[in-house]
């Protein structure tokens, strides 16, 4: 029995006292409404309504049970438009994941928009490497992230591909550090500071290979991610870090600065990103989600629309390694 239909249809004759009237507000014919106020009566027990060929009256226990039956009706509208709120992203919990090259002012314009766009909305945010993101996305224990591409993106469906072109960050003493664009082969020689492989397996082998291309071969690979162990290997051994300019540790630009960040020449590597969530699953909340860092990946971050080229054919990473 449909509960809710039936004590809609009990409550319209109620008020109305005539089937007519009541089957008129309630959309419907008259006989139906006959046989479901009749169901809901054999289905109680209860006789709510006295009918004779000229007038419907609610018994005494029909006018007993009325309040009661408003009550279900309000209570279900409300659990109704709780529902409609978590369906359109309002209300409820959203897991979802960045990567942890973003810089703050990117991260916290993202958040900006996400806010305005869902007050009412808790959200879990986390710093994940794309790998870690791909295992809790296929587990169902994120709801959305911001992935390095290339990745395995089985399963899941992705924002805009937007790119961040990739410069140096190098001792402000390094010959290199005078030009105002430095070309790859310029590196020759230097150690070359990645994020650990095991973070974006495909993307860390694909910019070894640009690299490679480009004219750089680094004389060893070391490994971090964090903006001040970066910067102390940097001063520490002469080595070189690739990152987008809105990366680069702060100050770098200042010219009392110990390391510079420049732009890249002859065929530069770049990051590629794009919200991902599991396929199915890009409700209200996870599409405002996937916009507010598309929009905070162009406007503060400077990322562009990807080009797609030809994929590149690429070397194992041992390769580079000393």
């Amino acid at each position: 029995m449909d509960l809710v239909r039936h004590l809609e249809c009990f409550v319209a004759v109620a008020e109305e006292s005539h089937f007519g009237r009541a089957a008129a507000r309630l959309g419907m014919a008259q006989p139906p409404l006959s046989q479901r106020v009749q169901r809901l009566e054999r289905e109680l027990g209860v006789r709510l309504f006295e009918r004779t060929s000229r007038q419907v009256r609610i018994t005494e226990a029909g006018t007993l049970l009325l309040a009661e039956a408003r009550q279900v009706l309000s209570r279900t509208e409300s659990f109704l438009a709780a529902a409609r709120r978590v369906r359109d992203g309002e209300t409820g919990l959203l897991r979802a994941a960045l990567p942890p090259d973003l810089s703050g002012e990117t991260v916290a314009a993202l958040l900006a928009d996400f806010g305005d766009r869902h007050a009412g909305l808790e959200l879990e945010l986390h710093e994940l490497s794309t790998a870690q993101q791909l295992d809790r996305l296929a587990a169902h224990d994120l709801d959305v992230g911001v992935v390095h591409h290339p990745c395995d993106v089985t399963g899941l469906e992705l924002g805009p591909v937007l790119r961040r072109e990739m410069g140096v960050l190098l001792p402000a003493g390094a010959a290199a550090a005078a030009l105002d664009e430095v070309p790859l082969p310029a590196l020759s020689g230097r150690d070359l500071i990645l994020f650990p492989r095991t973070a974006a397996p495909a993307l860390y082998d694909e910019l070894l290979t640009t690299c490679a291309r480009g004219g750089f071969t680094p004389a060893a690979v070391r490994h971090g991610q964090g903006a001040s162990f970066v910067k102390g290997l940097v001063l520490s051994s002469g080595a070189v870090a690739l990152c987008p300019r809105d990366a680069a540790p702060p100050g770098q630009g200042d010219e009392e600065a110990d390391v510079v960040w420049r732009p890249l020449t002859g065929g530069a590597p770049a990051l590629r990103h794009s919200a991902a969530w599991p396929k199915g699953r890009g409700d209200a909340a996870v599409q405002a989600f996937a916009e507010a860092a598309t929009n905070a990946l162009r406007t503060a971050a400077g990322a562009v629309p990807d080009v797609p080229a030809r994929p590149l054919h690429l070397r194992p990473a041992s390769e580079y390694w000393l």
